[in-house]
């Protein structure tokens, strides 16, 4: 090989674009915690969620990011099976849309290598059948190839398409707040090994 090919070949090579890494954020469902609130008559209700799994992956420089959170809403409870039966039965209807899927589009705000952040994930939530956009203000922390992240959100399920389960004495609120307390591994990997989006 002459010189002057190998300079092409150099210079080819320095022209090229560096693999973009990503973070993995791969959810444990053992150590993440849901936990939702409903305003009652008499009485509110508190209950959890389970997470089935999770995984994001995104550009910190970007702000892109994809994967998806699955929650297992056949496994919700609040600790009454009356009233879970009918939440389960009449509201969520599980036994036809068994799970709760956020995939999220873009995160607002600067995460920072390590340390705490403050973001906003914004995404869609597909929940009874039906998609709706949402945005999660989030806190996320990075410690040892760990992370930890404090999530809220507040689900208008009437206004969503789910019955409202109400009655003439007990009257409940119209939308439900939900609470994340997640956490679970981070890695790093590049555009190419994850597949590309």
């Amino acid at each position: 090989m002459n010189l002057q090919l190998v300079c092409v070949f150099a210079t080819l090579l320095a022209a090229a674009p560096l693999a973009a890494a990503e973070n993995v954020l791969t959810f444990d469902p053992s150590t993440t915690t849901i936990t939702f609130f409903l305003e009652a008559t008499g009485h509110d209700v508190h209950g959890t969620l389970a997470l089935a799994d999770g995984q994001l992956r995104f550009d910190p420089q970007s702000g892109e990011v994809a994967g998806k959170i699955t929650i297992d809403a056949s496994r919700a409870e609040s600790g009454n099976a009356k009233r879970d039966k009918k939440m389960h039965n009449k509201v969520l209807e599980t036994a036809t849309y068994p799970e709760i899927v956020f995939v999220p589009s873009r995160i607002e705000g600067t995460v920072a290598p390590s340390g705490s952040s403050e973001v906003t994930l914004v995404g869609t939530v597909a929940i009874h059948g039906g998609e709706h956009e949402v945005e999660l203000p989030t806190t996320v922390e990075f410690a040892d190839g760990n992370f930890t992240a404090h999530a809220t959100l507040t689900v208008p399920y009437v206004a969503w398409g789910m019955k409202d389960p109400s009655v003439f004495i007990l009257r409940v609120g119209k939308e439900v707040s939900i609470d994340i307390e997640a956490a679970g591994t981070r890695s790093t990997a590049t555009v190419a090994d994850l597949g590309g989006r």
